[in-house]
């Protein structure tokens, strides 16, 4: 175990982890409304314990962050507001990448606990456990094994699109948006070297996306 504590990737992958061990658990809980407060409650202290020692949130170009954070934003709502039916298409919605389905079950989209935790899941948490894995590490590892040797947001076009096909694998019927975001996340990082700009750019594009699901109802946003 203390093998395991002290491995280098610790605290880029630790949270991740932790973040899909959780979300495994699905109902399992039986907390109701208090369900997202735990969770956000028990990632944040992952988050913290885990990788408190390599997380920074300079943000030099915070400005151009924010609008970046603004366009994949864009980009992600875009074809289903423009095409109507569009993610219902097979190439989106299929045995592999999954259907269309909302986390927040449907007596707690009233909830604002619930919400509010959600949120904040969303804004706060997935945006630095995210980056720490997929830009954080998963970038550099793919350069080199030994990634401490590999500076954040070196170039390797492998890496670089390796990253960005995973990061839109995860995102199951938005996959095709979740391409486009990768690659942006990830010509930033290469532009930018920082971490915390990462984060922020990230965590915008989640804030609008949060805002936009809660105030339009559009649930399936929220995976």
């Amino acid at each position: 175990m203390a093998g395991i504590w002290n491995h280098p990737a610790r605290p880029w992958v630790g949270p991740f982890v932790a973040f899909f061990l959780l979300l495994s658990l699905g109902d399992f809980l039986g907390l109701g409304r208090w369900d997202y407060p735990f969770r956000a409650a028990l990632l944040a202290i992952v988050i913290w314990v885990c990788s408190k020692d390599v997380l920074t949130f300079r943000v030099p170009f915070w400005v151009s962050s924010t609008f970046l954070g603004l366009a994949v934003f864009a980009i992600w709502i875009a074809p289903d507001v423009l095409f109507p039916g569009y993610r219902g298409h097979w190439l989106l919605q299929n045995k592999i990448t999954g259907t269309l389905s909302s986390s927040v079950p449907p007596g707690l989209t009233s909830d604002w606990l619930a919400l509010t935790f959600r949120a904040a899941r969303a804004i706060l948490l997935v945006p630095v456990l995210e980056e720490l894995f997929w830009r954080g590490w998963l970038m550099r590892w793919l350069i080199h094994v030994d990634f401490q040797t590999v500076p954040l947001g070196a170039w390797a076009a492998r890496s670089f699109w390796i990253t960005a096909l995973l990061f839109a694998a995860e995102h199951g019927p938005y996959w095709d948006v979740g391409l486009l975001a990768g690659i942006a996340y990830n010509w930033w990082m290469v532009r930018t070297k920082s971490l915390g700009d990462c984060i922020l750019a990230h965590a915008v594009t989640n804030a609008a996306l949060s805002a936009y699901t809660v105030a339009f109802g559009k649930w399936e946003y929220w995976m």
